[in-house]
């Protein structure tokens, strides 16, 4: 993710160069500490919000993401209610997600929709707080919490800011996070098939095809459920789960396999009965599916 100042942030190359003079000034760059936070030896309460600020940059510039949260808090705390709190108050934010301390990172970004939801910056903020749940994304093994709230916090930055810079790598990372959900029902569905728990695995690929079909899941949904059904001799929902994929994935392997396993049994891609499949075909059909 890149570095952003809003509008309301400093930017350039003053912010770098301005830091690390007053460091300089300041008699070295000193730590922090516990018992109110220093600079230079002196108390923090002795510097500005700008000097405080510069030095938060300083310590972002130097990849001390932990400290620049820190300073940028201590203008916030110091300085409530000012224009420095404010450009504080995001790059804390910023700060906390560089440093991978996601919870603190949703924290200062909701902190800075609440206080400023009209700001220029507020859009940033909420693609902010949505990154701190889609960087967690795990492997698709993982409990899969993180995603749905990936999912909801990207659904809010494209309907809330559809013309902001952020909107459209939501969109994708919404894109992404979707497959992803799709990709776990999908593991979970192989497992079941390859044990021959055949109604489990139909249950998990019929969640892709039926709600998650746009994704890159769903040519391989069709074909296990082709494999499941067949191994219950239930050819009509077989046979219907063939159709639809040769309608829309004819150019696949996954499809050539279908095909060759209902060919083998004297049955053909065919939409039979009246089963779910047969309804999704029909919408299919009518426009309404995929």
């Amino acid at each position: 993710m890149r570095r952003h100042v809003g509008k309301s942030g400093l930017s350039g190359g003053k912010t770098r160069a301005a830091a690390i003079l007053l460091c300089v000034a300041l008699a070295g760059c000193g730590g922090t500490s516990t018992d109110g936070l220093g600079m230079g030896g002196q108390p923090i309460e002795s510097f500005t919000a700008e000097q405080i600020y510069q030095r938060g940059e300083y310590e972002l510039d130097s990849s001390d993401y932990d400290s620049a949260a820190e300073y940028f808090g201590e203008v916030e705390r110091l300085y409530p209610y000012s224009e420095w709190a404010k450009r504080a108050l995001i790059m804390q934010a910023f700060s906390f997600h560089k440093d991978k301390n996601y919870e603190e990172s949703r924290a200062s970004a909701q902190r800075f929709i609440d206080f400023y939801p009209t700001d220029d910056d507020a859009a940033y903020a909420q693609y902010l707080l949505a990154l701190s749940y889609y960087d967690q994304i795990d492997e698709v093994g993982r409990d899969q919490g993180l995603t749905f709230q990936a999912l909801q916090s990207l659904r809010t930055v494209i309907e809330r800011y559809p013309e902001s810079d952020y909107a459209r790598s939501a969109i994708l990372k919404f894109d992404l996070a979707f497959d992803h959900l799709a990709a776990k029902e999908m593991e979970i569905g192989r497992y079941y098939l390859k044990r021959d728990h055949f109604p489990a695995a139909i249950n998990r690929f019929r969640v892709v095809v039926e709600d998650f079909q746009t994704t890159t899941h769903t040519a391989e949904a069709l074909h296990r459920l082709v494999e499941a059904y067949l191994s219950l001799g239930l050819t009509d929902e077989a046979q219907t789960a063939g159709a639809i994929l040769g309608h829309n994935f004819q150019s696949t392997e996954w499809y050539e396999d279908s095909y060759r396993l209902l060919t083998r049994q004297g049955l053909e891609p065919k939409v039979r009965g009246n089963n779910w499949l047969a309804k999704v075909y029909r919408q299919m059909i009518q426009g309404k599916w995929l």
